[in-house]
């Protein structure tokens, strides 16, 4: 398994159902923070919109086309259905809103390969494999080695049933590291990506279906790493460690040649572990029903009730919003995590009770943003529904 630095294993119990702390609560802005706040959204949806969604496309044609000849039929549809997951690829690549404009096509190339890469290996992860720790373990190798230029490819498919992928995953891999290795900054991020991508690694060993041990391994692993006094359950602490956000943001920032290490520890702590919690629990809510498909349990299904889990969703909404308040460009992170959220809040999988009552404690946690954020990605959904490639 993959080797990263943690913390102790510290743990204060939650509130009840219903009760949210003072400080766990939206924090008082100002009116000029709001409109501040207003002028940042409308800046990263225009640039988003107009410099980075048009290399989205290119580059996931590009790589749409070269999965198609992939030889192994189980590999190629596999790295078909990661790559239709254009809403999530999507979603990595709005981080390249936050780098200098002279660096930003290289930035988005190595977004958007990355969470490819990691859809894929993912996707690999979940069919049957003799030994599914092992074989996952294995294939998510391939998340660190995407973020170490130079370094030797490891057989990925060595405990996977299929192999001969006529090198795509190696080219996606390397599409990734040529284009962080023309980043400024790059080696100043580097040690704090590979960590935080390890994290990953060892969630995405241990998050087992139920036929092949179920969470017993996860909950112990999580236990022992779960920052001390933060008051996160094992389970946030998993879906914490399983999230993509920490090596998106610090992937951007390698973009600025002014950035130092100790800003790479900043940002990472800045995403993990509240805003990583957040972000792979919604991803939970959506996925509900093919989690169950897959005999595979919900994080969220640890909560004691559904009101449980919007009381707890909105803590971690606030304790993320509160962790990049202290980051430069604080703005543009908010608007990023707001949109993170509204993504899944906006899916059709989403039209429940339980979704209901999450979004609107969301919505006390983050603002009206976060409104504007769903109504603006379901009409992207409707959109979608016109193409040949959905939005998913």
């Amino acid at each position: 398994m993959s080797t990263a630095t943690h913390t102790g294993n510290g743990r204060v119990p939650h509130l009840p159902p219903g009760e949210v702390s003072a400080a766990r609560t939206r924090p008082r802005t100002s009116a000029a923070d709001h409109l501040e706040l207003a002028r940042v959204f409308a800046e990263t949806v225009s640039r988003y919109l107009a410099q980075v969604l048009p290399q989205v496309s290119w580059e996931l044609a590009h790589w749409r086309t070269r999965a198609a000849e992939i030889p192994n039929e189980q590999l190629r549809r596999t790295a078909g259905e990661a790559l239709a997951k254009r809403g999530n690829i999507e979603g990595a690549a709005l981080f390249a809103t936050l780098a200098p404009a002279d660096h930003r096509r290289r930035t988005v190339r190595a977004l958007i390969a990355f969470q490819s890469a990691y859809n894929y290996v993912d996707a690999l992860s979940e069919l049957p494999s003799e030994d599914p720790v092992v074989n996952a373990d294995q294939l998510h190798q391939a998340l660190l080695t995407a973020l170490h230029p130079g370094a030797p490819h490891p057989d990925y498919y060595a405990h996977n049933p299929d192999r001969g992928d006529g090198g795509y995953l190696t080219a996606i891999l390397d599409a990734c590291r040529h284009a962080l290795a023309g980043l400024p900054s790059f080696p100043a991020v580097a040690l704090t990506a590979r960590e935080a991508a390890a994290r990953i690694v060892d969630f995405q060993a241990l998050n087992l279906s139920e036929r092949h041990g179920g969470h017993d391994a996860l909950q112990r692993w999580a236990g022992q790493v779960t920052p001390a006094g933060s008051g996160l359950a094992w389970w946030e602490t998993a879906a914490a460690a399983g999230s993509s956000l920490a090596v998106h943001a610090l992937i951007a920032a390698a973009a600025d040649p002014h950035l130092d290490r100790w800003d790479a520890r900043d940002l990472d702590a800045a995403y993990f572990p509240s805003l990583g919690a957040l972000h792979s629990l919604l991803d939970s809510l959506v996925d509900r029903v093919e989690d169950h498909d897959g005999a595979r349990r919900c994080l969220l299904d640890y909560y004691l009730a559904p009101t449980d889990a919007a009381v707890h969703l909105a803590g971690l909404a606030v304790g993320g919003a509160e962790a990049i308040e202290l980051l430069p460009n604080a703005h543009a992170h908010r608007v990023i995590a707001t949109a993170m959220c509204s993504y899944y809040l906006s899916a059709p999988e989403c039209n429940t009770a339980e979704a209901h009552a999450i979004t609107r404690r969301l919505t006390d946690a983050l603002g009206l943003p976060l409104n504007v954020a769903i109504l603006m990605f379901r009409i992207r959904r409707i959109a979608a529904t016109f193409t040949n490639h959905g939005y998913t």
